[in-house]
């Protein structure tokens, strides 16, 4: 099993790779530009993906940060499709993977993540998570679209974070695609437009439900987040918070803004953020 999930890893490893393998002559950018550049040539446009800086819980005491594959694979889709991904975090500096979420943790959860697997083989994209900038430090008019990494961090270091509400309703009230997925979209239960009215009014979104709670909690038996996403969403007047069964893909757009309902939903929330730009 150990040898399959390997050989599968490398298949992943040389398709996110394959575009950096082939240097044209005198080019000297980076792996990653090549990539991104489709071997040079000018990138579509900009997308920014936020992912919460490393926390500890105060419900387990657990160190948490973001989860792998509602980075990785966002980013594969967002990088195929040609376009360039500038990654921020909520203070700067090293982010960290939610342990579960890593697929070479011990626990084995995520073992079948071969996408997140595969981006761990490259350089570039190690560095990446080492060096991010401070989310308060880019200009949001330099880039198309804007998708919000979830996790069990951003339960602590999205909820409430004004500067993350202002930045995610620039880029919505600017018409821009606005993405979030599972854990992220409790950013969306305070984030008010520039009328002062909740940016979620009117709208159908999801995030992570309460059968996908019950599951996490059940399998460590303890409670581990302080509050529920759908528990919350459902206190909200005039807006409508769907989910479908537990750990089924499910992402909804809604006029510009889009969400994902947990990890096996960052590709489909992707997909939508390009057909978006395409038009």
């Amino acid at each position: 099993m150990k040898n399959q999930l390997l050989v599968t890893a490398m298949i992943v490893l040389a398709s996110v790779a394959s575009f950096a393998q082939s240097k044209n002559k005198g080019n000297s950018v980076t792996e990653k530009q090549q990539y991104v550049h489709f071997h040079g040539a000018p990138a579509k446009g900009k997308i920014l993906m936020v992912a919460s800086s490393p926390s500890v819980s105060k419900q387990t005491g657990w160190p948490i940060g973001f989860w792998a594959a509602e980075l990785t694979h966002p980013l594969r889709v967002f990088q195929e499709a040609g376009y360039e991904v500038d990654l921020v975090s909520t203070e700067g500096g090293k982010i960290e993977m939610d342990s579960y979420s890593n697929p070479t943790d011990p626990s084995g959860y995520s073992a079948h993540d071969v996408i997140t697997l595969g981006y761990m083989q490259l350089p570039w994209f190690n560095e990446m998570l080492s060096n991010t900038k401070k989310m308060s430090e880019v200009d949001p008019n330099e880039y198309d679209a804007i998708f919000l990494v979830g996790g069990q961090g951003p339960m602590y270091t999205f909820k409430d974070n004004h500067v993350l509400e202002q930045l995610f309703v620039s880029f919505y009230e600017k018409g821009k695609p606005s993405a979030a997925v599972c854990h992220s979209t409790t950013l969306l239960l305070d984030a008010k437009k520039s009328n002062g009215e909740l940016l979620v009014t009117g709208k159908t979104w999801t995030g992570f439900a309460n059968s996908e709670e019950d599951f996490a909690d059940q399998a460590v038996g303890m409670k581990i987040q302080p509050y529920r996403i759908e528990d919350e969403a459902k206190k909200i007047e005039e807006t409508n918070f769907k989910v479908k069964d537990a750990f089924v893909s499910y992402a909804i757009a809604d006029g510009n803004l889009i969400t994902g309902q947990q990890q096996n939903s960052g590709e489909a929330a992707a997909k939508m953020v390009i057909e978006m730009l395409s038009k």
